[in-house]
């Protein structure tokens, strides 16, 4: 059997092929933002492509072409935005609408959006975000300092992240912080403004490589995600496997077992980060009930167990 996986999210596909079994056959047809490469260029690949089972994440145009050229099975696999938001607006949410029609299985990466998947596709399945164990691997926490170090994982998108919350949160602490945070995201410079207006001290630094993350992780003593959806996203899966305590908010009506807040406001907040950072056996319990919750439910070697069962459906089902 020879699986073709077409696009990428967040490395989640490249991650789950790594756990495959060797013997199994895999393409990974990636592409850039650059025009040519995610119209023609993407679309000339996935046509030349051969293969027994077809994975394209997110719901938009590499799941389109390759249904349009009749690439069969194919899983459409959603990974939040595209049916959060791309789905209401006229440019994408027809095609996307088309993808959970026609494919023979539907991913999400989020429980919040399964059922808008099912309402097109009731072969629809949450399928969390996985993380590599061979890079994100609990370290001992730091020793003990006087002035903790933050980490703000998200880039800064203030709707979607919530980042401008948890600035405002490091700002109301009683005592100062080291904070980093990522040069990257469409608020970014409004981020940088409101850390000055707050006088906050936040070593804004360019992004690393996917695979250099955990480092940024171990240093840190708390690890912040974001504030404002309620879906639970793979910088804070990636810090608590590293063994970091996290603040991050999820919706408790979709993440009944994972050991993270729903985040009402900014002064809760604060009280949940200050307590975090003063008292350690806090942090030495947040840590252990993290990293069990996504041991068990995150980790890539169990997630690409299931994919192969779902590989080995379709095919099987081909063959019939």
């Amino acid at each position: 059997m020879k699986i073709v996986m077409i696009n990428d999210a967040a490395f989640v596909g490249e991650t789950l092929l790594k756990y495959m079994p060797a013997e199994l056959e895999k393409q990974h047809i990636k592409r850039s933002r650059n025009l040519w490469s995610k119209t023609f260029g993407i679309a000339l690949k996935i046509l030349r492509a051969k293969g027994d089972v077809y994975h394209a994440h997110y719901l938009l145009q590499d799941c389109y072409i390759a249904s349009k050229l009749g690439k069969k099975p194919l899983i459409g696999h959603a990974h939040g935005s595209d049916l959060r938001d791309e789905i209401k607006k006229r440019k994408w949410g027809w095609i996307i609408k088309h993808n959970l029609r026609k494919c023979a299985k539907i991913l999400v990466a989020q429980p919040t959006i399964l059922d808008t998947a099912m309402e097109f596709n009731q072969t629809a399945e949450y399928f969390p975000i996985p993380f590599d164990p061979k890079i994100f691997f609990p370290k001992p926490l730091p020793p003990e300092r006087e002035e903790k170090q933050v980490f703000i994982a998200s880039t800064h998108d203030f709707r979607v992240k919530g980042t401008d919350k948890f600035l405002k949160a490091l700002a109301s602490l009683s005592e100062p912080v080291k904070i980093k945070s990522l040069m990257a995201g469409k608020d970014f410079a409004e981020a940088q403004q409101l850390a000055n207006k707050l006088g906050l001290n936040v070593d804004f630094i360019p992004k690393v490589p996917h695979d250099k993350m955990s480092e940024l992780y171990w240093e840190s003593d708390l690890v912040l995600g974001s504030f404002s959806i309620g879906q639970l996203d793979t910088v804070a899966i990636e810090a608590m496997a590293c063994g970091r305590p996290v603040v991050h908010s999820v919706s408790r009506n979709f993440f009944k077992n994972c050991p993270l807040e729903e985040l009402e406001n900014v002064e809760e907040t604060t009280e949940i980060i200050q307590k975090l950072l003063v008292d350690k056996k806090d942090r030495e319990q947040r840590i252990k009930s993290q990293t069990a919750y996504v041991n068990s439910t995150h980790s890539a070697p169990l997630l690409a167990e299931r994919l192969l069962e779902i590989y080995n459906e379709l095919y099987a089902d081909c063959k019939r």
